[in-house]
């Protein structure tokens, strides 16, 4: 018999503050807007900027659990390998894999809720559900997704984002790009669409990555990514020691591709490009070939290269 989406989440004991108040909505009271926020890592997280948001505001801001998913219904760990810990002559421990939802308080004591873990590789309609369910029993207001892809950027440049929503006016202070694309799905995407259909206020921003450090980490996507989520949600987080790092990581890379004549020209290139674009349209922020916007095919393409590559790294 198939599991229901339900009994795919269990509610912790530090939900019941949550479930109280939305209880108490029906009486009369008045709902308090509550912030979703999922960071789930996968392959539209590109350099984990994402997940490692997801993990910044876990280490900086007092948080509890109150929602663990089984994971072992959703994820396929042949594709993404748990570690193991092997002693000598014995295994010693195993690192599950967790898809978690835990409750945050910003810098101002402002509760808020984030979604992290790896994206589900089976049962995304389940897993959509389910999160669906929490979303109204936790009397959730607004669903915020983070995200990052690839592109052809210079890391040299401000980071820069595609938002997207379920209604415009959620967004409206961010340029619409293009018409209908036909990229990979995901997960993330999936619970917006489904979240929008219910009439849930769903919306998200993506970071974009410069194409050649999508493989390693990159903080100023991460940074980026939580000052988006603050102009949002209101929400006051923490940034300054992601600043820092930011700061530190783009000192290395200068270094690195000052060491080769071929990699400072391809910067360069990207460079003029990103320039050239934002001089012919100004306050547009996504860049393509000089002065235009990329077409679907070539957007889709690079989603391709992104995810092959991820493959090939898995394998």
């Amino acid at each position: 018999m198939a599991q229901r989406p339900e009994e795919l989440v269990e509610l912790t004991p530090e939900a019941d503050p949550f479930l109280a108040a939305e209880q108490a909505v029906s009486g009369g009271a008045e709902r308090r807007g509550l912030v979703l926020v999922h960071a789930l890592s996968g392959d539209f997280d590109a350099a984990s900027s994402a997940a490692l948001g997801a993990a910044h505001l876990l280490a900086s801001l007092p948080h509890r659990t109150v929602a663990r998913f089984d994971a072992d219904q959703l994820v396929d760990y042949r594709a993404r390998r748990p570690r193991m810990s092997f002693n000598g002559d014995r295994y010693e421990d195993f690192a599950a894999p967790e898809i978690v939802l835990s409750a945050l308080e910003d810098d101002a004591g402002e509760p808020f809720l984030v979604l992290s873990g790896p994206e589900p590789d089976y049962r995304w309609e389940a897993f959509v559900a389910a999160v669906a369910g929490l979303v109204e029993r936790l009397g959730v207001t607004s669903v915020v997704a983070l995200q990052a892809i690839p592109m052809p950027v210079p890391h040299t440049r401000p980071v820069t984002v595609t938002a997207h929503a379920t209604r415009r006016q959620l967004i409206e202070s961010y340029p619409v790009y293009w018409g209908e694309l036909r990229i990979p799905g995901s997960a993330p995407a999936l619970l917006e669409l489904r979240l929008g259909e219910a009439g849930v206020d769903a919306l998200g921003v993506a970071a974009h990555v410069p194409h050649y450090l999508g493989q390693a980490t990159y903080p100023a996507a991460t940074l980026t990514l939580l000052e988006h989520l603050s102009r949002l949600t209101g929400l006051l987080l923490p940034t300054e020691t992601l600043r820092e790092a930011a700061q530190q990581h783009r000192t290395e890379v200068d270094e690195q591709i000052a060491r080769s004549a071929d990699n400072t020209a391809v910067v360069a290139a990207l460079e003029q490009q990103y320039d050239q674009f934002t001089a012919a349209r100004e306050g547009s922020d996504l860049l393509g070939d000089v002065g235009e916007v990329p077409s679907g095919d070539e957007l889709g393409a690079e989603f391709e290269r992104f995810l092959a590559e991820q493959d090939r790294r898995r394998e």
